[in-house]
């Protein structure tokens, strides 16, 4: 019997453009493998293997990982035909399988233990006796592999296990987090049809087929990745740096001489654009480009205002400069690193022969030579990109650095004011940016660049646009008086500065951006170079010369130091003195958190590797006379102790040379013991990627602010993120925990699948648990700046909100860049005890909220 027939009796090929089943490959020297991921009833991935000519498989529920101490679930399906390895589109609705294929990664692979004979009867018997041994050779999934049929469980239940390899990540391995978002969105949307859509007169049994055909073939729009701005130039190995073209961005997709051209928000650039089509035509491959489209001048430079002016005046030199390639003749290149896709992308490029589409170049490590000619040519800036970075498709990271000589702004037009003098039609345009809470916020006016044909197009471009009322909730002054205009068209200006009532300085408008919708628009501030190029400390060697033993004089204390050298870090040979140091350094940033509170002691004297313990009541005894305490009752000590209170740099280096690498609080004062200052929100995942926990993070926010609530964020420093809501300290304990328990569980409600309020960890495993139970007398959480007695001495670091993305990551924070990130930003907390949250009011809101949703 063909091992086919079952695959084939499953299947209705009148409908499907799945391959069919008579097909074998004959034997070859390499056999593939591939990882389809399969959005029918149920998510999963199928993991195929060609053997004899044929795809073994396996449907993986979870995915594969690349984290040895998953086990991920396998059940071994009927064999497919070697041509299913290619196969990417729709099963109808109504077949076996109907949902969304797409095909997730694809190379080759090896037996462990092959003889070096027979590959396929090998490969049989290793499946046949339910243990079989591979090493993968993919973009995603590289290394070696174990499938190992479940003992006492049906014949077709395995397990899918990585091995310990160099390949191998200690951390939560989520197949998902390595698809891109367009493919998750087309699942989702066919799955949606499939359940609303009904059911139709059945079609021609070949339009059926058509039909299916047009399915495999139709193409998704793919989403440029962004980058983040910095504010200075660097120098780094593994960096390269190339050219900013001041142009649209656009992705071209050629397949077999058919080309789509369009931009970064998917709107078709084949018509504006006609010569870049044409000359992609030729290109010999199947691709999908990524790039600029620019008018260059003479000097090589970019002219975006004749790009804008391209359609009145097409002889300007158009130039699709191409800097990335996310495929190659069906080849998904976004797991591959940067600078090998760059090398093939110039092959391709340089094989079409073409002045109208070109490659961008890029140096090496030093950025100095090229920023230096960027300054003297007067362009945009430079773009400076990670060597080994892979594409992360519509998503804005650290990886992907932009560096701006020249000031610019994507702005929105809000409106434009009465000419004056010679102008005719408009004096200037009124502008806007979207702030974080997205609100829209004048930023002023601009008239300079602005001219008698592009007046006329702007004019023409805004009268149907016009509406009587401000789009602004702030009162916005002008000189003349003002038509409004619905905010959907956004321009690019360059300017001087920022002023202090963040407004644009000396404006000149550039030209319209119809590649970004207005929604998007906000200010843009750039971050740190240091801290965006900073990597975690990992191997930070300990001080030179540093004496085991010896006193430090704070405040007029002496305080006594000990075991210096002792590595509390042992891995990244990171020592209790430079932990001392860290303290002594930060003590002006880490005291006002600590000042007039009890403190815990969470001491780990032999360092991170071995159990620490905690510790409430000083030996007063023994301690030095100049410590504070304060004698409380401790109700798991069933007693009153004595409790440290920490208001001095020498109390904290006390503390530090004691072995508390981290600093806990009370969140109420001695003074007021019953009332906290802080409400907390703490984060915890678990066995859940950390972009969930961003997620349920921002979710408090928006929630927080729809109350009127201000809200400070941190990363724990060790796995998870801390949400403060400062209070004053004008409201107890209990009425602190029923407001975080509101948040909490109404934030859950929100996102059910991947939040959890349950305490049970067992319970709340794949979640990310919103622990409000926090607030309560004598509970306490890690300090900000604190240290945390984690891998790579990571602290736990205040936060902009603006920070939590996708690319943050607990480790970018440890004792070696929090100094250089408080020179950079300052305090980002500094204000907190000065911010004033009426929870009244906020309980009045909920109420209302409540109220209104009954009626």
């Amino acid at each position: 019997m063909s091992s086919l027939r079952t695959y084939d009796q499953k299947r209705n090929f009148k409908e499907t453009a799945e391959p069919k089943g008579g097909k074998r490959k004959s034997g070859g020297k390499e056999h593939i493998f591939v990882i389809q991921r399969h959005h029918a009833s149920r998510l999963h991935y199928d993991f195929r293997l060609e053997v004899d000519g044929v795809l073994k498989s396996w449907a993986v529920p979870k995915g594969p990982s690349m984290n040895p101490s998953d086990k991920r679930l396998a059940m071994q399906v009927e064999d497919h035909p070697y041509d299913y390895k290619d196969f990417e589109g729709v099963i109808p609705e109504g077949n076996y399988g109907a949902g969304f294929v797409y095909v997730w990664d694809k190379g080759s692979y090896e037996l462990l233990h092959g003889d070096g004979a027979s590959f396929d009867k090998e490969a049989g018997k290793e499946i046949r006796e339910g243990n079989l041994k591979i090493r993968l050779k993919g973009r995603k999934v590289k290394g070696e592999f174990a499938l190992v049929r479940m003992k006492n469980s049906d014949d077709n239940a395995w397990l899918l296990l990585k091995h310990k390899d160099d390949y191998a990540v200690k951390g939560t391995y989520d197949s998902e987090n390595y698809t891109p978002q367009r493919i998750k969105d087309r699942g989702v949307k066919e799955k949606e049809k499939m359940k609303t859509g009904t059911k139709k007169k059945a079609a021609p049994a070949k339009e059926k087929a058509k039909t299916a055909t047009r399915a495999k073939t139709k193409r998704e729009l793919f989403t440029p990745m962004m980058a983040t701005l910095v504010d200075a130039p660097f120098n780094r190995d593994g960096w390269l740096f190339e050219t900013k073209w001041d142009g649209y961005r656009a992705i071209a997709d050629v397949s077999k001489g058919k080309v789509e051209l369009y931009s970064r928000n998917h709107l078709s650039f084949n018509k504006d654009y006609a010569p870049v089509v044409t000359a992609l035509e030729k290109l010999k491959h199947n691709a999908v480009l990524d790039g600029e489209i620019v008018i260059l001048k003479k000097d090589g430079t970019s002219d975006f205002q004749a790009l804008q002016n391209y359609k009145n005046d097409a002889s300007g030199n158009l130039v699709y400069v191409v800097f990335d390639m996310l495929e190659l003749d069906g080849q998904d290149l976004t797991a591959m690193p940067l600078i090998q896709r760059k090398e093939l992308l110039k092959e391709v490029i340089k094989q079409l022969k073409s002045k109208t589409v070109v490659y961008s170049d890029h140096v090496l490590d030093t950025s100095d030579k090229l920023y230096n000619e960027a300054k003297q040519k007067g362009w945009e800036g430079i773009i400076a990109k990670e060597a080994e970075s892979l594409y992360a498709e519509g998503k804005r990271t650290l990886s992907w650095l932009k560096i701006k000589i020249i000031g610019e702004q994507e702005a929105i037009i809000c409106g434009y004011t009465e000419p004056k003098g010679s102008r005719k039609k408009i004096g200037s345009l009124v502008l806007g940016v979207y702030d974080d809470k997205k609100n829209l916020r004048y930023v002023g006016n601009c008239g300079g660049g602005l001219d008698g044909t592009l007046i006329n197009e702007l004019y023409e471009k805004m009268q149907p646009l016009i509406q009587k009322s401000s789009p602004f909730d702030e009162k916005v002054r002008t000189n003349t008086p003002v038509t409004w205009v619905k905010p959907t068209l956004v321009c690019q200006v360059k300017f001087s500065s920022w002023t202090s009532d963040k407004h644009l300085r000396q404006p000149v408008f550039l030209g319209l951006r119809k590649d970004k919708p207005a929604t998007e628009v906000q200010k843009e501030t750039p971050k740190s170079a240091k801290m965006a190029t900073k990597k975690a400390a990992t191997t930070a060697p300990a001080k030179a010369g540093r004496e085991d033993e010896s006193t430090v004089a704070l405040n007029g204390k002496k305080v006594p130091l000990t075991n210096q050298n002792k590595l509390y870090w042992p891995d990244e040979k990171i020592t209790k003195g430079e932990l001392v140091d860290y303290y002594i350094t930060m003590a002006d940033y880490v005291l006002p958190y600590l000042k007039d509170r009890p403190l815990s002691l969470h001491r780990f004297p032999n360092g991170i590797k071995d159990a620490g313990f905690y510790q409430k009541d000083m030996d007063t005894a023994s301690a030095p006379d100049w410590l504070k305490t304060v004698s409380l009752h401790a109700a798991s000590a069933s007693r009153d102790v004595d409790y440290l209170v920490c208001n001095n740099a020498a109390t904290l280096v006390y503390m530090a040379n004691l072995g508390c690498i981290e600093m806990n609080p009370w969140l109420s004062r001695v003074k007021k013991l019953d009332n906290p200052d802080y409400i907390v929100l703490d984060l915890d995942p678990e066995n859940i990627a950390f972009k969930y926990v961003v997620e349920t993070a921002l979710a408090i926010k928006s929630l927080l602010d729809q109350l009127g609530v201000t809200a400070f964020c941190k990363t724990s420093g060790a796995s998870g993120i801390h949400i403060y809501v400062p209070t004053g300290g004008k409201y107890n304990y209990e009425t602190c925990r029923l407001f975080a328990e509101y948040v909490a569980k109404q934030v859950q409600q929100e996102l059910p699948q991947t939040t959890s309020v349950i305490r049970t960890k067992s319970k709340r495993n794949k979640k990310v648990y919103i622990d409000y139970m926090q607030n309560s007398r004598g509970q306490t959480v890690a300090s900000p700046y604190s240290v945390r007695p984690k891998p790579g001495a990571t602290v736990s670091a205040p936060l902009q909100w603006d920070e939590l993305t996708d690319d943050l990551a607990i480790s970018n924070f440890t004792i070696y860049n929090m100094a250089d990130r408080l020179k950079e930003i300052g305090d980002l907390w500094k204000d907190i005890d000065k911010t004033k949250n009426d929870l009244r009011k906020a309980i009045s809101k909920i109420e209302d909220l409540a109220q209104a949703d009954v009626e």
